[in-house]
């Protein structure tokens, strides 16, 4: 945990800020996206302020998730999803300095092509086993 300025989902957390809530719960809650990918587009959050995913205990890192998984089939009844897009920032385009998952509602044909990010191969076999050895040591 930082001990940093409350960030703006501290304050809704906190019921200083408006949102429009979808789960309340102990240690993870989730409020409507203020700028949606696509309606019904929900921000997962723990209540404790967290700036990274490695900073989250493992047992809370799989309350978000199920809260998220819980949100994608609510989502999914409610609305009419066909299926989700899970996405977790960390730190790089992270708007917001506390981890929040995203849980974006999708359906066929809606317009969002794949993956958003250019997409880059390997070199070769040896690179990519580079890659995976150095990051393999650090686990």
């Amino acid at each position: 945990m930082v001990n940093s300025p409350p960030c703006v989902f501290d304050r809704i957390l906190a019921r200083e800020a408006d949102a429009h809530w979808v789960l309340d719960g102990p240690e993870v809650a989730a409020f409507l996206d203020a700028r949606p990918v696509f309606k019904g587009h929900t921000l997962v959050v723990p209540r404790q302020h967290f700036e990274t995913v490695a900073d989250l205990e493992p047992e809370l890192l799989c309350e978000l998730v199920e809260a998220g998984r819980r949100v994608a089939a609510a989502q999914q009844k409610a609305i009419g999803s066909d299926g989700t897009l899970f996405l977790l920032n960390d730190v790089v385009s992270q708007s917001v300095p506390h981890v929040h998952l995203h849980v974006i509602p999708r359906r066929r044909k809606d317009g969002l092509r794949g993956f958003m990010w250019p997409r880059t191969r390997y070199d070769n076999e040896e690179e990519a086993e580079d890659f995976a050895s150095v990051i393999r040591a650090e686990l």
